[in-house]
């Protein structure tokens, strides 16, 4: 019997969507270019790299033929990160049922697309690519959601946007389990600025973590933590981060991606006050799961930056980080679109101005504080 589901793309969220729809019964094919991948999938039951300790079901099996993967499905979900996605598509479109418009898609990737128009949204531009039967009728998945909880049981929602209703309600179909709540949407647009947008501000929010923890230590290697070039008083500060400091830092960013989010098109503000908005973004801020916050405590705590000379320099060198913050990818891009339609996003620039090595880390806090009122006594620069 085939598979009537394909998710495309084996890492950890893929993998996890996978598992809970085998475990409905449905035969499921999960796609991986990575060949070790497959066979632990196959042959051992459980995706080691990706998601390791989690058992998965028989009727989930994975290849690494995009053809095969894709072919004859009534249902393919796109899961591999925002760098790769456009190139993954083009190998699928030779298959019959998307020639012919047969198999329902959704995608559960965040983040930007870089285009000749300049950065756009993934569902967009997908349809742009894909025959025309799928012109409005994609499906966008997102949510407050991590694959270590998900593939586990762990209670959350997701939302499906499409404009096609009938397709929202066939993707809520498919996922909806016990512990898993999908929740239909028309906002596409909306859903998926808060997806991409909630990634840069969680690198924020894992630098403003990393300072909070130097502020509540005695130590002092605070100098050091921070870096060489921060101001003296840099203990003094950061003994004021708290958490009502992060429930601040966090209200600003979903401002921002509301800002954004109505700029390009978002259709219900309600959505950023939704679990595919506020939910996602509180998710992704707080949760030990969340790569994006990690990546921003490991700016602080390992100065992971000092390899590379600039934001680009970054993204080209990103697989030697061992995870992939999408964060970093989103934050180039939403510098541009906020330039292009003239809106003012602090933080989301700012972690461009930091991840393009132009200000430190507590520099940039310092000034975003300072933009609210605060006005330490001794905040001049060595």
């Amino acid at each position: 019997m085939q598979a009537q589901t394909a998710v495309i793309g084996a890492g950890a969220w893929g993998t996890a969507i996978a598992k809970i729809i085998a475990e409905k019964g449905t035969d499921v094919v999960l796609w991986t270019f990575e060949p070790e991948t497959r066979d632990a999938i196959n042959e051992r039951g459980e995706n080691e790299r990706y998601l390791p300790g989690v058992r998965l079901p028989r009727n989930l099996r994975a290849t690494c033929d995009i053809i095969e993967a894709t072919s004859e499905r009534e249902f393919i979900i796109l899961a591999v990160p925002s760098l790769f996605l456009l190139g993954t598509l083009r190998q699928m479109l030779s298959a019959a049922n998307i020639q012919e418009g047969r198999a329902a898609i959704a995608v559960i990737t965040k983040g930007f697309l870089p285009t000749e128009k300049g950065p756009r949204l993934i569902v967009e531009t997908l349809e742009d690519y894909l025959p025309g039967f799928y012109q409005r009728s994609l499906v966008y998945i997102s949510g407050p959601s991590h694959a270590e909880e998900v593939s586990k049981g762990k209670i959350t929602g997701l939302i499906a946007a499409s404009e096609n209703a009938r397709n929202a309600l066939r993707f809520r179909d498919l996922l909806k389990n016990r512990g898993l709540f999908v929740f239909p949407s028309l906002d596409v647009r909306g859903v998926q600025v808060a997806a991409a947008a909630k990634n840069v501000i969680a690198i924020a929010f894992g630098m403003l973590g990393a300072f909070k923890e130097v502020g509540d230590s005695s130590h002092h290697a605070a100098h050091d933590a921070a870096g060489s070039s921060l101001e003296e008083n840099v203990n003094d500060i950061t003994s004021l981060f708290g958490d009502g400091t992060e429930s601040l830092l966090l209200a600003a960013g979903l401002n921002e991606i509301q800002t954004l989010g109505m700029a390009m098109g978002a259709t219900h503000p309600e959505t950023f006050t939704s679990i595919s908005g506020i939910g996602d973004l509180d998710v992704t801020c707080r949760s030990i799961f969340g790569r994006n916050r990690r990546f921003g405590k490991e700016i602080i705590e390992k100065k992971i930056l000092e390899p590379f000379k600039d934001i680009d320099d970054l993204i080209s060198g990103i697989d030697g980080i061992g995870y992939l913050p999408e964060g970093v990818v989103a934050a180039k891009y939403v510098k541009e679109i906020a330039e292009k339609h003239q809106i003012n996003l602090p933080i989301a620039v700012g972690m461009y101005q930091i991840l393009n090595r132009e200000i430190e880390p507590f520099e940039f806090l310092c000034k975003f504080f300072e933009r609210l009122g605060f006005a330490p006594e001794n905040s001049k620069q060595r």
